[in-house]
Protein backbone atom coordinates (compact mmCIF):
# COMPACT_ATOMS: atom_id res chain seq x y z
CA UNK A 1 0.00 0.00 0.00
CA UNK A 2 1.47 3.37 -0.96
CA UNK A 3 1.27 6.58 1.09
CA UNK A 4 -1.79 7.93 -0.75
CA UNK A 5 -3.77 4.71 -0.27
CA UNK A 6 -2.77 4.41 3.38
CA UNK A 7 -3.73 8.03 4.07
CA UNK A 8 -7.16 7.46 2.50
CA UNK A 9 -7.71 4.26 4.50
CA UNK A 10 -6.78 5.81 7.87
CA UNK A 11 -8.74 9.01 7.17
CA UNK A 12 -11.88 6.94 6.52
CA UNK A 13 -11.33 4.98 9.77
CA UNK A 14 -10.82 8.20 11.72
CA UNK A 15 -13.97 9.72 10.25
CA UNK A 16 -15.95 6.60 11.20
CA UNK A 17 -14.89 6.70 14.86
CA UNK A 18 -17.84 7.92 17.00
CA UNK A 19 -17.10 11.17 18.86
CA UNK A 20 -17.76 9.64 22.28
CA UNK A 21 -15.39 6.75 21.61
CA UNK A 22 -12.75 9.15 20.27
CA UNK A 23 -12.89 11.22 23.47
CA UNK A 24 -12.74 8.15 25.74
CA UNK A 25 -9.79 6.67 23.85
CA UNK A 26 -8.11 10.09 23.85
CA UNK A 27 -8.43 10.31 27.64
CA UNK A 28 -6.83 6.86 27.97
CA UNK A 29 -3.97 7.84 25.63
CA UNK A 30 -3.38 11.01 27.65
CA UNK A 31 -3.36 8.94 30.88
CA UNK A 32 -0.64 6.63 29.51
CA UNK A 33 1.50 9.66 28.67
CA UNK A 34 0.89 11.40 32.01
CA UNK A 35 1.82 8.27 33.98
CA UNK A 36 5.14 7.85 32.12
CA UNK A 37 8.52 8.84 33.54
CA UNK A 38 9.33 10.74 30.36
CA UNK A 39 6.33 13.03 30.90
CA UNK A 40 6.83 13.32 34.66
CA UNK A 41 10.44 14.44 34.19
CA UNK A 42 9.65 16.84 31.35
CA UNK A 43 9.67 20.56 32.08
CA UNK A 44 8.78 21.71 28.56
CA UNK A 45 6.29 19.67 26.54
CA UNK A 46 5.51 20.42 22.91
CA UNK A 47 1.96 19.26 22.21
CA UNK A 48 -0.24 19.65 19.16
CA UNK A 49 -3.62 21.35 19.00
CA UNK A 50 -5.86 18.52 17.86
CA UNK A 51 -7.70 18.72 14.60
CA UNK A 52 -11.13 17.13 14.22
CA UNK A 53 -10.82 13.30 14.32
CA UNK A 54 -7.34 13.38 15.94
CA UNK A 55 -6.47 12.25 19.47
CA UNK A 56 -7.71 15.05 21.75
CA UNK A 57 -4.71 16.48 23.62
CA UNK A 58 -6.76 18.81 25.85
CA UNK A 59 -6.51 16.67 29.06
CA UNK A 60 -2.74 16.44 28.65
CA UNK A 61 -2.28 20.15 28.09
CA UNK A 62 -4.45 21.06 31.10
CA UNK A 63 -2.62 18.58 33.34
CA UNK A 64 0.74 19.94 32.17
CA UNK A 65 -0.27 23.43 33.25
CA UNK A 66 -1.51 22.13 36.60
CA UNK A 67 1.93 20.57 37.14
CA UNK A 68 3.71 23.80 36.25
CA UNK A 69 5.05 22.59 32.91
CA UNK A 70 5.57 24.86 29.92
CA UNK A 71 3.39 23.95 26.94
CA UNK A 72 4.59 24.76 23.47
CA UNK A 73 2.59 24.13 20.30
CA UNK A 74 3.54 24.43 16.63
CA UNK A 75 3.03 27.81 15.01
CA UNK A 76 2.73 27.06 11.31
CA UNK A 77 3.94 29.39 8.59
CA UNK A 78 2.10 28.19 5.48
CA UNK A 79 4.08 30.51 3.19
CA UNK A 80 7.49 29.36 4.44
CA UNK A 81 6.28 25.77 4.96
CA UNK A 82 7.76 25.40 8.42
CA UNK A 83 6.73 25.50 12.06
CA UNK A 84 8.23 26.90 15.23
CA UNK A 85 7.33 25.97 18.82
CA UNK A 86 5.68 28.81 20.74
CA UNK A 87 4.46 28.84 24.33
CA UNK A 88 0.72 29.07 24.94
CA UNK A 89 -1.06 29.68 28.24
CA UNK A 90 -4.66 29.26 27.13
CA UNK A 91 -6.77 27.07 24.86
CA UNK A 92 -9.47 29.75 24.75
CA UNK A 93 -7.63 32.74 23.29
CA UNK A 94 -4.73 33.62 21.03
CA UNK A 95 -5.61 30.93 18.49
CA UNK A 96 -7.09 31.13 15.02
CA UNK A 97 -8.68 28.25 13.16
CA UNK A 98 -7.38 27.97 9.64
CA UNK A 99 -6.79 25.29 7.04
CA UNK A 100 -8.79 22.08 7.55
CA UNK A 101 -9.70 23.01 11.12
CA UNK A 102 -6.10 23.46 12.30
CA UNK A 103 -5.75 25.85 15.23
CA UNK A 104 -2.70 28.06 14.96
CA UNK A 105 -1.37 30.47 17.62
CA UNK A 106 -1.66 34.11 16.58
CA UNK A 107 1.25 35.13 18.86
CA UNK A 108 3.29 33.36 21.48
CA UNK A 109 6.89 33.44 22.63
CA UNK A 110 9.16 31.07 20.66
CA UNK A 111 10.55 28.23 22.80
CA UNK A 112 14.22 27.30 22.24
CA UNK A 113 14.46 23.82 20.73
CA UNK A 114 17.06 22.65 23.25
CA UNK A 115 14.64 23.36 26.12
CA UNK A 116 11.97 20.95 24.82
CA UNK A 117 11.95 17.61 26.65
CA UNK A 118 9.07 15.84 24.91
CA UNK A 119 7.42 16.37 21.53
CA UNK A 120 3.91 14.90 21.22
CA UNK A 121 3.42 14.23 17.54
CA UNK A 122 0.30 13.75 15.42
CA UNK A 123 0.15 11.60 12.31
CA UNK A 124 -2.11 9.38 10.26
CA UNK A 125 -0.29 6.04 10.50
CA UNK A 126 2.66 4.50 12.36
CA UNK A 127 4.43 1.16 12.48
CA UNK A 128 6.30 -0.64 15.26
CA UNK A 129 9.64 0.66 13.94
CA UNK A 130 8.47 4.21 14.62
CA UNK A 131 7.94 5.16 10.98
CA UNK A 132 5.35 7.92 10.67
CA UNK A 133 2.96 8.87 7.91
CA UNK A 134 1.84 12.49 8.24
CA UNK A 135 -0.62 14.48 6.20
CA UNK A 136 1.86 15.13 3.41
CA UNK A 137 3.24 18.56 4.32
CA UNK A 138 6.46 17.18 5.92
CA UNK A 139 6.31 19.87 8.64
CA UNK A 140 7.28 17.47 11.43
CA UNK A 141 9.94 15.75 9.30
CA UNK A 142 11.65 19.10 8.70
CA UNK A 143 11.17 20.12 12.34
CA UNK A 144 12.76 16.90 13.63
CA UNK A 145 15.85 17.54 11.50
CA UNK A 146 16.73 20.65 13.56
CA UNK A 147 20.13 19.94 15.16
CA UNK A 148 19.18 21.71 18.41
CA UNK A 149 16.26 19.36 19.09
CA UNK A 150 17.06 16.34 21.27
CA UNK A 151 13.60 15.83 22.82
CA UNK A 152 11.85 12.47 22.98
CA UNK A 153 9.39 12.10 20.08
CA UNK A 154 6.16 10.40 21.12
CA UNK A 155 3.29 9.97 18.69
CA UNK A 156 -0.33 9.90 19.88
CA UNK A 157 -2.63 7.66 17.87
CA UNK A 158 -5.57 5.29 18.08
CA UNK A 159 -4.61 1.61 17.91
CA UNK A 160 -6.02 1.20 14.39
CA UNK A 161 -3.51 3.81 13.19
CA UNK A 162 -0.66 1.40 13.95
CA UNK A 163 -0.15 -0.66 10.81
CA UNK A 164 2.24 -3.41 9.77
CA UNK A 165 4.39 -1.16 7.61
CA UNK A 166 4.47 2.54 6.78
CA UNK A 167 6.11 3.35 3.43
CA UNK A 168 9.08 5.66 4.04
CA UNK A 169 11.37 7.84 2.01
CA UNK A 170 14.77 9.37 2.80
CA UNK A 171 13.20 12.55 4.21
CA UNK A 172 10.88 10.77 6.65
CA UNK A 173 11.73 11.06 10.36
CA UNK A 174 10.71 8.29 12.81
CA UNK A 175 9.34 8.65 16.35
CA UNK A 176 10.61 7.00 19.55
CA UNK A 177 7.26 5.74 20.79
CA UNK A 178 3.62 5.46 19.74
CA UNK A 179 1.04 5.88 22.50
CA UNK A 180 -2.38 4.35 21.83
CA UNK A 181 -5.32 3.59 24.12
CA UNK A 182 -3.77 0.15 24.74
CA UNK A 183 -0.40 1.42 25.97
CA UNK A 184 3.02 2.78 25.02
CA UNK A 185 4.79 1.10 22.13
CA UNK A 186 8.51 1.86 22.32
CA UNK A 187 10.22 1.95 18.93
CA UNK A 188 13.93 1.25 18.58
CA UNK A 189 14.70 2.79 15.24
CA UNK A 190 16.38 6.06 16.16
CA UNK A 191 20.06 5.79 17.01
CA UNK A 192 20.21 8.74 19.40
CA UNK A 193 18.76 8.29 22.88
CA UNK A 194 15.48 10.16 22.35
CA UNK A 195 14.44 9.70 25.96
CA UNK A 196 13.49 6.05 25.77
Amino acid sequence: MNKTELRALIRSRLAALPAEERLEKSRQICRWVMESDVFRQATVVMAFLSMPYEVDTTPLILQSWRQGKTIAVPKISWEQRHMIPVEIQSLESGLETGKKGLRNPTGGVPVPLEEIDLVLTPGLAFDVQGNRLGRGGAYYDRFFKNPGLSAARWALAFSFQVVEEVPVGPEDEPVDAVVTETGILLCRKRTQSGGQ
